[in-house]
């Protein structure tokens, strides 16, 4: 298959999922997190924009995420193009960046620009729908993709087509995009049956899009040509110049050209579609029961009716009893309980939780780190008891620590300890100490994960007391 007949999925990781707390936070957004059978949504979107027809994605990420997007491409059995953001600045610049870069390296070939976080169950049908906005885009047009609705939802921007549409997949005239509506609004475009949900999926040739940039935000185009021109290698990944990039306004590519273009067609998906933007989306995804009740994880609702409750601890048992139109959503560090009508305000909770200087507003008692992860456990004044999980043939970096020293206790696996000039190797029920001011490594040479639990103590137990002077990773 040429490149002229290919489409290469763009796909557009960042997003803090805010409206998902406390499942889905700043540190380990909803795209990340497994969701249906241990996949990840944006492992779903790999595998569902793959295959015949497709190239291999370019992937727009930023720094937090970097090591997380390459490990579930690599879990995903997904190569592909990882491009790093030096700061999020909305949708816009991103795409502008993407079709820069296809334009140089794969002019032919159209882009699909897709959100990372959309579930969708039927991978074929949905290639499908891509397909037959193909030769539309081929021509000169930016095809977005729109849901058939099932409801007056007032969570979903719409597309409006002309009056009397077919109700085929198109491609079709758009006439306009429609902003978030009212109850009211939403009702009476359900009836009118000519406005789809906007999906956030735009499909066209690079040229087409940078075309539209030139018409409708011509100083673009300058600093994300700079931008991608002084990227820069950095492992497997490039990573965009940060000063031109700065240059560059926060601005969704609808506001910035798709709502300014006279390109646009639309194509009709009738499959089901979710970009799980709050809990009520979720509650629908989890197929609720013949009272409206949805249950996961260690949950347990008995006479409720229209809620959803989740668990995500094994040891928490979370109950409810005679419930109606509640949501409890419970993690091994907050617990969410709210009216299922007020789904898509957790906005408003996260930011109170943040001004409040609450560490759950945005992180995680689980830390993903390059070579694996680490949980606390215990945290006092002076010491600090952690969980730490590393991936086989991986490595700490070479560091010290200003105010604490360690001790490492192998619980699963063996690890190659380095302390000064010493290696050792410590296995199942050993332990190692590691001095205050030691030059020291962690790594694990086996073939399965090494579990280790580590003591700290000391006056100072923050993760800024590090010190270091080799990493494989190079992580400044």
């Amino acid at each position: 298959m040429t490149a002229q007949e290919t489409i290469t999925p763009v796909l557009l990781t960042g997003g803090s999922g805010t409206r998902l707390w406390p499942v889905s936070r700043k540190s380990y957004p909803k795209q990340f997190t497994p969701f249906q059978h241990g996949d990840s949504l944006f492992q779903q979107t790999l595998t569902r924009l793959s295959g015949e027809g497709f190239a291999a994605p370019l992937v727009m990420t930023g720094e937090p995420f970097r090591f997380i997007v390459a490990e579930q491409m690599q879990m995903a059995g997904a190569e592909g193009r990882i491009v790093i953001e030096p700061d999020g600045r909305n949708t816009a610049p991103a795409l502008l960046v993407a079709a820069l870069a296809l334009a140089e390296a794969e002019p032919e070939t159209l882009m699909l620009a897709a959100p990372a976080d959309h579930l969708i169950p039927d991978a074929e049908a949905f290639r499908a729908t891509v397909q037959a906005g193909a030769e539309a885009a081929r021509s000169g047009r930016i095809v977005t993709f729109g849901i058939t609705p099932d409801r007056p939802e007032t969570g979903y921007g719409y597309l409006e087509l002309a009056p009397g549409t077919d109700e085929g997949p198109g491609p079709h005239p758009l006439v306009q995009f429609v902003e978030k509506p009212d109850a009211e609004a939403a009702a009476r475009m359900l009836e009118a049956g000519n406005f789809l949900w906007n999906s956030g999926l735009f499909l066209m040739a690079p040229a087409t899009l940078i075309a539209a940039f030139e018409t409708h935000m011509p100083d673009m185009i300058a600093p994300a040509r700079a931008a991608l021109d002084g990227a820069r290698r950095d492992l497997d990944f490039e990573r965009l110049a940060p000063e031109p990039w700065a240059e560059m306004p926060d601005l969704s590519i609808d506001y910035a050209v798709m709502e300014k273009s006279e390109a646009l067609m639309a194509v009709r998906f009738g499959g089901a579609w979710s970009d799980l933007g709050g809990w009520d989306a979720m509650w629908r995804a989890a197929a609720p029961d013949e009272d409206g009740v949805a249950v996961e994880g260690a949950a347990l609702a008995l006479d409720c009716r229209d809620s959803y409750l989740r668990s995500d601890v094994d040891d928490l048992k979370l109950v409810g009893l005679g419930l109606e139109n509640v949501l409890a959503v419970a993690t091994r560090d907050a617990v969410l309980v709210a009216d299922m009508r007020r789904a898509q305000d957790i906005k408003q909770v996260v930011a109170r939780l943040r001004r409040d200087g609450a560490r759950q507003a945005e992180e995680f008692p689980v830390d993903h780190r390059p070579w694996g992860w680490f949980e606390t456990l215990v945290l006092a004044e002076r010491f600090q008891v952690k969980r730490i999980v590393v991936k086989p043939g991986a490595a700490l970096s070479l560091q010290s620590h200003v105010h604490r020293s360690e001790h490492w206790i192998v619980v699963e696996g063996t690890a190659r300890v380095t302390v000064d000039d010493t290696v050792t190797l410590v296995s199942e029920n050993q332990s190692i100490y590691v001095p205050l001011g030691a030059v020291h490594r962690m790594e694990n040479p086996g073939k399965v994960d090494m579990v280790l639990i580590e003591v700290q103590t000391g006056s100072y137990l923050g993760e800024d007391d590090i010190v270091r002077y080799e990493d494989v990773y190079n992580r400044n």
